[in-house]
């Protein structure tokens, strides 16, 4: 876009703003639908307690990246559990209330018990930002005593629905006790069942310390699964929960992390 400035004798000279720019502000804008939103980074957080214990993965040494799945479960997710089973992967499950954990609660029960961390991706999915302080409250503090009934761990992540936050979002999340988490990497697998294209997506866009942004509840995404497990694995990568990624740091309450 050209910006003309008038000088003397009717001259003019153009500037012309910076892709980057515009390009950082409009992504900005269509995740959060906010003017302003500041995330942290996973290596920012580690940075902030050297002294901190961590798990078997030091990422501040390893090549980390983190699995993340939105929306379940669902009725693949039993599939996907023998997998991440199998190659032995960590994920970080953003888990949706109604029709998912009260459909599927051994599955939530299960994800638990086999190490995978376990978060809130609200009740109904409503988009938070559309909503009254109350109704906010309401969406988050059912999903977190739900998942601590079947569980006994209340879960200190949340996922806003379409990654849509405010700082009315943040205060909320602050109160609960919730971090929340968008992602980096995304495959887009919502618009499509297409495994290998899936793959593709999220192979291209990962780097380290990338969070990965997929759902359980497609058909093209459970498939698509071991493909990527197997491709960052051959590129040096170690798979770990959220938690882990950010260790020996901790996530802090109404924070925002990408």
């Amino acid at each position: 876009m050209l910006f003309p400035i008038k000088k003397m004798k009717g001259t003019r000279i153009a500037f012309r703003a910076t892709a980057t720019a515009a390009a950082v502000t409009a992504l900005t804008l269509a995740l959060t639908s906010c003017t302003h939103l500041d995330t942290t980074p996973p290596s920012t957080v580690r940075a902030t307690d050297v002294q901190a214990r961590f798990g078997t993965v030091d990422c501040r040494v390893a090549k980390c990246i983190a699995l993340t799945f939105d929306a379940g479960p669902s009725k693949h997710s039993a599939r996907l559990l023998d997998i991440l089973k199998e190659e032995q992967v960590p994920a970080t499950f953003f888990l949706l209330g109604k029709r998912h954990i009260d459909t599927y609660p051994e599955l939530v029960r299960r994800m638990a018990a086999e190490g995978h961390e376990l978060a809130s991706h609200t009740w109904t999915h409503r988009i938070l930002t559309d909503l009254e302080p109350d109704e906010i409250r309401e969406e988050l503090v059912r999903t977190n005593e739900e998942i601590e009934r079947l569980t006994g761990r209340r879960p200190t992540l949340m996922r806003p629905p379409q990654g849509r936050t405010d700082d009315t979002v943040h205060e909320i999340s602050r109160e609960l006790g919730l971090s929340e988490v968008l992602w980096s990497v995304t495959a887009k697998d919502y618009q499509t069942s297409d495994s290998d294209l899936i793959t593709r997506r999220v192979l291209d866009q990962s780097s380290r310390d990338g969070i990965i942004l997929l759902h359980d509840l497609y058909d093209g995404t459970v498939p698509a699964v071991p493909g990527i497990i197997d491709a960052l694995k051959a590129r040096g990568y170690v798979f770990v929960t959220v938690p882990q990624l950010l260790a020996p740091g901790k996530a802090e309450p109404g924070a925002v992390y990408r």
